[in-house]
């Protein structure tokens, strides 16, 4: 296994890379009290079932591939076949590296590769001499989340609005990076 720079997809690889999306006994559950000026949310463990299916169509490769140009993206090969990715697109106005999109090939998740993205990340943003690394998941990933926190990420931000889908709260998760 290898990972390496992620150069532009010349057609959509998670046709093939099984399940997209996550599956979870547990989620945090959003709460918000507003009283005049201030806001106070507060986030809890909730045991409840969520499964959310992903797709990644045409036009999400379109978006990656304009991310994936910057050169800050990697992809993960097992005998030079692409089976995971992190795409990172740079912010100059905030001085970060965003993590716009991580998926890995259902045969090979549970492996540490994730580990592996984060620390290509880490040293990515160290280059680049950014303050922070940043990312933004749903409240119901709970896996994703666990998976963030283990990995020195904490939630930094909530968004009530950013889905339709009113049973998600977009959670905005960083960490900063030590040069």
């Amino acid at each position: 296994m290898e990972i390496k720079k992620l150069e532009k997809l010349s057609s959509n690889p998670t046709l093939n890379w099984g399940f997209n999306g996550y599956e979870t006994e547990k989620i945090f559950a959003v709460s918000t009290i507003e009283i005049g000026n201030s806001f106070e949310f507060n986030l809890r463990e909730k045991n409840q079932y969520y499964k959310k299916i992903g797709e990644t169509t045409s036009d999400d490769i379109s978006e990656l591939n304009t991310i994936i140009e910057q050169g800050n993206s990697f992809g993960v090969f097992e005998n030079d076949e692409l089976i995971g990715w992190a795409i990172c697109d740079f912010r100059e106005w905030n001085n970060s590296l965003f993590i716009e999109n991580i998926l890995i090939d259902e045969k090979f998740r549970g492996q540490n590769i994730g580990k592996l993205l984060i620390k290509n990340i880490n040293r990515k943003a160290r280059e680049l001499q950014c303050r922070l690394v940043e990312l933004e998941t749903q409240n119901t990933n709970y896996p994703a989340i666990q998976f963030y926190q283990k990995a020195g990420f904490a939630i930094t931000g909530i968004n009530t609005k950013l889905y339709k889908d009113s049973s998600e709260t977009a959670l905005f998760m960083s960490f900063e990076v030590l040069i």
